[in-house]
C-alpha cells in the first residue's frame, strides 16, 4: 500500500519547510530519493504527487519539500502568499535548506538505516543540487531535470544595474498574475560566493554517477545548458527527451491521473539509473 507521511522541519533562518515522504509499506527501508523543486515551484505542483507515487511503486521512498523561502507557507502550501520570504531568498539559503533535508534523512532518528540518498533537482533546483552533490558524499547519485548551468541565466544581464540601484526587481508569474520580488541580496550572494555558486565549476567536481535529462523543446532552459553541464563533467550521461518541454508535459493544475509521456520517460530513465549497480 502506498502511504505518505508529512513533516515540517526548520530550514534556513528557522523558517519551516513542509515535506512529505511517499513509500510502499512493503518497502519501508527502500532507498530514498529527494526531489528539489525549481524557481517559483513547490512540492505539490502539478504532477509532483503522481511522480512520488510512481517512484514508490517502483521501490523507492520519495521525499519532496518546499524550500524555506519559496513564498508558500504551512497554511497555504500551494500559494505564493509570503512574498517577503520569496524576496529574501538566496542560493545559499537553498543550499542550507537542502543540507538540512539530507541531515533529516541521514541522521538516523527519523528514518533509520539511511546511509545515503539519491537526488533529483529540477531547473534552478538542479543547479542547487549540482553544488550540493559536489560538496556532499551522502549523495550517491544525481539526476538533473532541465537544470540551469548558471544562476545568472535566470534573468537578463542588462537588468542588473537597475536592480542594484533600486535594491529590488519584480518578475511576473504568468500563472498567478503576481509580480514576484527579488531583492538585490540575490546578486550579493553571487558576488560574495563566486566559487561556491559557479555551477559549471561545481559540475566538474562531481564524482558520483550523474544523469542529465533535458527536453529538446524546452524554451525556459535551452538544451545548450544541458550540453554545457555534460561538457563540464565527461563522466555524466546526457539524455535528451524528444518533445520534452521544461516540465516534460506537466502543468499546474494537472487534471489527469496518469503521467504525461515525456515525464513518464524521465521517471523510467531515472528509476533505471538509480537501480543500476
Amino acid at each position: 500500500m502506498i502511504k505518505k507521511e508529512n513533516y515540517n522541519i526548520p530550514g534556513a533562518k528557522g523558517r519551516g519547510m513542509l515535506m512529505d515522504i511517499t513509500y510502499d509499506t512493503k518497502h519501508k527501508d527502500a532507498p530514498v530519493v529527494i526531489f528539489a523543486h525549481g524557481f517559483k515551484g513547490f512540492k505539490d505542483w502539478g504532477t509532483h504527487n503522481l511522480v512520488a507515487n510512481y517512484f514508490a511503486e517502483h521501490g523507492f521512498r520519495y521525499l519532496k519539500f518546499n524550500f524555506s523561502h519559496n513564498g508558500t507557507t504551512a497554511d497555504k502550501p500551494i500559494d505564493f502568499v509570503d512574498l517577503i520570504a520569496f524576496g529574501d531568498n538566496t542560493f545559499s539559503i537553498e543550499l542550507e535548506d537542502l543540507h538540512d533535508v539530507i541531515d533529516f534523512v541521514c541522521n538516523g532518528s527519523s528514518m533509520p538505516s539511511v546511509k545515503g540518498v539519491f537526488l533529483i533537482g529540477h531547473s534552478m533546483g538542479g543547479g542547487i543540487s549540482i553544488i550540493q552533490t559536489a560538496e556532499d558524499s551522502r549523495i550517491k547519485k544525481l539526476v538533473t531535470m532541465a537544470s540551469i548551468s548558471g544562476f545568472g541565466n535566470l534573468w537578463p544581464k542588462e537588468a542588473e544595474e537597475q536592480w542594484r540601484l533600486q535594491g529590488i526587481m519584480y518578475i511576473p508569474n504568468k500563472r498567478t498574475g503576481q509580480e514576484m520580488p527579488l531583492k538585490a541580496t540575490l546578486l550579493d550572494d553571487l558576488r560574495n560566493n563566486p566559487g561556491r555558486l559557479d555551477i559549471l565549476a561545481k559540475a566538474a567536481q562531481i564524482t558520483q554517477p550523474w544523469l542529465i535529462v533535458q527536453g529538446d523543446e524546452d524554451t525556459t532552459v535551452p538544451l545548450s545548458h544541458a550540453k554545457e553541464l555534460a561538457e563540464a563533467n565527461k563522466h555524466a550521461k546526457l539524455s535528451v527527451i524528444k518533445g520534452g518541454d521544461h516540465t516534460f508535459g506537466a502543468t499546474h493544475p494537472y487534471p489527469k491521473d496518469t503521467l504525461p509521456a515525456e515525464l513518464l520517460d524521465f521517471c523510467d530513465q531515472s528509476i533505471a539509473f538509480f537501480k543500476k549497480k
